[in-house]
């Protein structure tokens, strides 16, 4: 019942690939689904942050916690059902991919894409924007170890590593965007 609204909007924006006969326009579906995304993302940030100052909760705390996590949940049902059928190598992937993904397509294609509308640079105010992305690759290669190191298998314990890893990324990131520590470049 909820879902209704999107789900009817859906099935007149986006072409059905898999139906007979309609199986050429998948490039529409494809690109029709990235809209989708594209709009929905942006209004996902506006709520956020509207919800963030009338509340008083800072938008980088919002940013690391609540919508890191929101965007996350369909990507952990994901792994864990694929986990859960032998295929944890596939569970890993995907969640290793998909952030790769966000980091490497999802944040410099709207900066792309606004640069070539305007003509001009888009500004990130973030002081710590370089220490973030050093922090965020080394904490693929620390996952990437950790796993190596359980001997490529999935265990309790190497989900409370990873679950610490996050928090880590999280704490330190707060500790640099308040000015708390100094980023060390």
């Amino acid at each position: 019942m909820i879902a209704a609204p999107l789900v009817f909007f859906f099935a007149f924006t986006v072409p059905d690939c898999r139906k007979n006969g309609w199986e050429h326009w998948y490039p529409l579906t494809f690109f029709m689904a990235i809209i989708h995304i594209a709009w929905s993302s942006y209004m996902m940030v506006w709520w956020a942050t509207t919800f963030g100052t009338t509340v008083g909760i800072p938008a980088p705390v919002l940013g690391l916690t609540f919508l890191a996590a929101g965007t996350s949940v369909p990507d952990l049902l994901s792994s864990v059902i694929v986990a859960r059928q032998g295929l944890g190598d596939m569970a890993v992937s995907s969640s290793i991919g998909s952030n790769i993904f966000d980091v490497l397509v999802g944040l410099p294609l709207p900066w792309l894409i606004y640069s070539a509308i305007n003509g001009k640079s888009n500004f990130v105010e973030s002081d710590s924007l370089l220490f973030s992305l050093f922090l965020l690759f080394l904490m693929l290669v620390s996952v990437i170890a950790a796993i190596a190191a359980f001997g490529w298998k999935l265990s309790k314990a190497l989900g409370g590593l990873m679950f610490a890893l996050y928090g880590l990324f999280v704490l330190l990131t707060l500790l640099v965007e308040y000015g708390v520590m100094s980023p060390p470049f």
